[in-house]
């Protein structure tokens, strides 16, 4: 259209002079390398999403390998880190580590030489993009190498992936550790050993830019659970509980996010519990509906859960048993808000946190689900490490994470602060409505600190 507009400023009325014209043509010219010039440049200063993703995995990277890989690998006594893997079956820490294509066998290599900077190597691993990145000393090895280059350095203790309770941290194959005993021979061989404790600490440590990451990944999911629980995507008395899930995860779709858990858990709590859970279960009014879900964006992941009231005819605000139940769940989340500290085992911090809510008046429960048939509120916490997975693989004070509540808390970790407040109902029968809160935070000297907006209220559906 620009180029149509000048040709018939210039021509379909002729100049009376020849220099008038030639004047008008370099004008012309000048205009279109001045437009042309500035697309160009658009283009060139335009990076696609997908290198700002790489540019900010890379940056992710080289802060973890300089500032808390060589902390984690000397608490644990390990001078040599090998993460092993092969085609198809890629260990779980390669995208924080790097990824790239393993051809029959490939090594990821960290080595202790006793400088401030732990050795960083890929064998068998291809990635064209890896040297441009900056993160390995070694970016393009041969993995028939291995034996010559852990001979070379002659490691005490070798870390590998194999942990009887993180999955994470298992990514050890029983054929692909033949293959590599096999290879180091007997003696290299006897210094292998797990390195579960060694992959919980590196990876639930953060930098700043991961914590950054988190935070954007916490408010993208944030938006979808609170927009999916209203009347956006609900039409009470139409849209099914399934109709939900899949337009969260149509929203994860579009915006290339990962899904912590598959399924969204799009469920409908009544006086006997759970009723039905991303089913065709149709929304009905007078419902309570819970949302518990996780996005993946980079390396982090989250865990979050949002609780909407379907509104019965005539009414405009919550009931108000309702509202008592989830105003105790707050008062639960801010004891541990401001009680969680780092420099504590989790189970320490969990038994300090629980004495803490009790003094307020709320009973710890006997065991999850198991309500006492009284009139008392009850609570249990569940506030687990998040971030390298929806369920991660740092200290947690968590029931169902036993390994990781012996683990340290330490600055930077970060937690999906997660409980469960049990109220009476009057109009239930006295029958006690579990309310679920989750939302994500990093520990530090300070407290548990958010890194996105948490659950403020039960959204009302009309």
């Amino acid at each position: 259209m620009q180029l149509q507009y000048i040709s018939e400023k210039l021509f379909i009325k002729p100049p009376h002079d020849r220099t008038m014209r030639i004047a008008r043509l370099a004008a012309a010219a000048s205009m279109m390398l001045v437009t042309l010039g500035s697309t160009a440049g658009a283009q060139r200063n335009s990076l696609p999403d997908a290198k700002i993703r790489w540019d900010r995995l890379c940056q992710m990277r080289k802060e973890k390998f300089d500032h808390i890989l060589p902390e984690a690998m000397r608490e644990n006594g390990i001078d040599m880190w090998i993460v092993a893997q092969k085609e198809g079956h890629d260990d779980p820490l390669a995208p924080l580590l790097g990824g790239g294509y393993t051809g029959s066998v490939g090594y990821f290599i960290f080595t202790d030489t006793g400088g401030k900077r732990i050795e960083r190597a890929a064998l068998g691993i291809e990635d064209h993009h890896r040297e441009m990145c900056g993160a390995y000393d070694i970016a393009d090895g041969n993995a028939s190498d291995l034996l010559t280059f852990v001979q070379t350095r002659n490691p005490k203790r070798i870390g590998i992936n194999m942990s009887a309770e993180m999955g994470m941290a298992d990514g050890l194959s029983h054929m692909v550790r033949e293959q590599m005993v096999r290879t180091l021979g007997p003696q290299l061989s006897s210094r292998l050993v797990s390195a579960e404790k060694l992959v919980s600490d590196f990876s639930s440590r953060r930098t700043a830019s991961e914590i950054v990451a988190f935070g954007e990944a916490g408010e993208m999911g944030r938006q979808i659970a609170e927009r999916a629980l209203s009347n956006e995507v609900i039409t009470p008395g139409v849209t099914t509980l399934a109709d939900v899930a899949w337009w969260i995860e149509q929203q994860q779709y579009e915006r290339h996010l990962g899904s912590s858990f598959g399924v969204p858990s799009v469920y409908i709590t009544g006086p006997n519990g759970i009723e039905a859970t991303s089913t065709d279960r149709i929304i009905q009014r007078g419902d309570l509906i819970m949302l518990d879900f996780g996005v993946g964006y980079l390396t982090m992941w989250t865990d979050q859960k949002r609780i909407a009231y379907v509104l019965k005819p005539g009414e405009t605000t919550l009931p108000a048993s309702f509202q008592k139940a989830f105003d105790n769940a707050v008062r639960v989340r801010d004891v541990i808000h401001r009680t969680a500290r780092p420099g504590k085992t989790a189970q320490a911090m969990m038994d300090v946190i629980n004495a803490a809510i009790t003094k307020e008046g709320i009973l710890p429960m006997r065991g999850f689900n198991q309500v006492r048939a009284d009139s008392s509120i009850e609570f249990i916490i569940g506030c687990h490490s998040v971030g390298d997975w929806g369920h991660g693989i740092g200290p947690s004070m968590a029931f169902f994470n036993p390994g990781r509540l012996t683990y340290e808390m330490r600055p930077s970790n970060l937690f999906s602060i997660e409980l469960f407040a049990y109220t009476p109902i009057p109009e239930w029968g006295g029958k006690k409505l579990r309310i679920p809160l989750e939302d994500d935070g990093m520990v530090s000297a300070r407290g548990v600190e958010w890194v996105y907006p948490v659950n403020p209220r039960i959204i009302l559906v009309k």
